[in-house]
């Protein structure tokens, strides 16, 4: 689904944040990203998603050289890929309920085929209340579970997740971990890019991209 060769990435002349990262995201599989703080975990997801271009090596998405996308092929690539963003990115204007729901009227489904999803997601990640609520009234940790919501909608192939527990308290946390869980098991990658240990542990034996002065090492449990 997503492999990187000898991928580095720098800025301008500084030396380099990410170096020689070489490793796969098998389809249906799922992984956390860890590392410490400012190691480059975003930067690695926003490589993932295409959003930032290596300096050097190789990425291929979906059997699909990242090098050789044009502006149409790679918007077609990202409309496969659901992104929890720290920052959330939700749209202003729209209320809840529609931020959540534009990955699938993007698609072209109808709104009235796809209602009753929507409303069930969100009273499941805990704003069934704030359904017509703007962005603007919304507390950090709502605003975070409503960019989870967006991201999960369309049941994405591969889920990129920035911190995704990092706003809520540790009941709503093991409740999101359980949801990205049973996406994982309807066939969807899953990368979670946290610094959260017990929220790694609570999954058990699990395999972990682990990035520390800007070399990504694959840690899995299930084999040792």
């Amino acid at each position: 689904m997503l492999r990187f060769e000898n991928v580095g990435l720098r800025y301008g002349l500084g030396s380099e944040i990410i170096r020689d990262a070489s490793f796969n995201i098998a389809p249906q599989s799922f992984q956390f990203l860890t590392g410490p703080s400012g190691a480059g975990k975003t930067t690695l997801l926003r490589l993932m998603l295409l959003s930032l271009k290596p300096t050097r090596g190789r990425i291929t998405i979906f059997d699909k050289d990242a090098a050789t996308l044009d502006a149409e092929k790679l918007t077609g690539v990202r409309r496969r890929i659901g992104v929890v963003f720290q920052d959330f990115r939700l749209l202003d204007h729209l209320s809840t309920y529609d931020n959540v729901a534009l990955p699938l009227l993007v698609q072209g489904r109808a709104p009235s085929a796809y209602r009753a999803e929507v409303v069930e997601l969100l009273k499941w990640v805990g704003l069934g209340d704030r359904i017509h609520a703007l962005p603007a009234v919304l507390s950090g940790g709502e605003k975070q579970r409503a960019a989870i919501a967006r991201a999960l909608i369309a049941r994405p192939e591969l889920l990129l997740a920035d911190e995704p527990t990092g706003n809520v308290d540790p009941e709503m946390a093991w409740r999101l971990l359980r949801l990205f869980v049973e996406l994982h098991k309807s066939g969807t990658s899953v990368v979670i890019a946290t610094h959260d240990l017990g929220l790694m542990e609570a999954l058990g034996p699990v395999r972990k991209l682990v990035i520390a002065d800007g070399n990504v090492q694959v840690i899995d449990e299930n084999e040792t």
